[in-house]
């Protein structure tokens, strides 16, 4: 029974986690494919900086990203100093910080499937469509989505899934408040600290593999049937 029922502080950080994964997915995904598509088909003056720049969150510690998301819009932050002051807004301890910080880290994984499979696409086809009249705004959307769209898909519930595992920048910048912030990988280290937490715990080790798979097996799936209405099966 204790590994089929969960405390309601249990549930909400399944809940949560789940909120902020899919929010973080619907924040991060539309920048990462029009980064990708400039990344993949455009050349210009410090390409090579700002790809650094986009993938530089997988190679830094968790934590020192977190730590400059708190330095640049904590309420004594740089920027959010001001959206505090000016507006009322205040992002760090709070749900969204969550969200931003998953965004963070997880924007690189998804700004490099969607490159990979821009670069994949034919160009020539989007030169076709645009010497039979297509604009490129048309062409972006008519012709290179469609053809990167398994990419998109895999970018997205990559981002979806790495954002359920995220800890270190999250505990930074968001902290680990139960209720409110407290995300799957925070609450199995609060319970992992306390005595008797091994059960609940390991309660929610089960639901972030069951969940993490179930996320990765769908952007197979998806990715294939969008390969299939191409007419191109694996």
């Amino acid at each position: 029974m204790d590994f089929i029922w969960f405390s309601t502080e249990e549930a909400r950080a399944i809940l949560l986690s789940v909120k902020v994964a899919l929010w973080c997915t619907v924040v991060g995904l539309p920048p990462a494919v029009l980064l990708g598509w400039l990344l993949a088909r455009k050349s210009f003056p410090g390409k090579i900086v700002v790809d650094g720049l986009v993938h530089l969150p997988l190679v830094m510690p968790p934590v020192a990203t977190g730590y400059l998301l708190l330095v640049l819009l904590g309420t004594r932050g740089v920027l959010g100093g001001w959206l505090h002051d000016a507006l009322g807004i205040r992002l760090a301890f709070t749900w969204q910080a969550a969200v931003l910080a998953s965004a963070v880290v997880s924007f690189p994984l998804a700004v490099r499937s969607v490159r990979i499979a821009m670069e994949m696409a034919d160009p020539r086809l989007e030169q076709a469509a645009q010497t039979l009249g297509a604009g490129p705004v048309r062409t972006f959307f008519v012709i290179t989505l469609p053809l990167a769209l398994p990419g998109i898909i895999s970018g997205g519930i990559l981002a979806f899934a790495r954002s359920l595992g995220e800890f270190g920048a999250t505990v930074v910048f968001a902290g680990n408040i139960a209720g409110e912030t407290r995300t799957l990988p925070l609450a199995v280290f609060s319970y992992a600290q306390q005595r008797g937490g091994e059960v609940p715990a390991l309660r929610l080790v089960i639901i972030s593999v069951v969940v993490s798979f179930i996320a990765l097996a769908a952007s197979e799936l998806l990715a294939r049937r969008a390969r299939a209405r191409m007419g191109g099966r694996q």
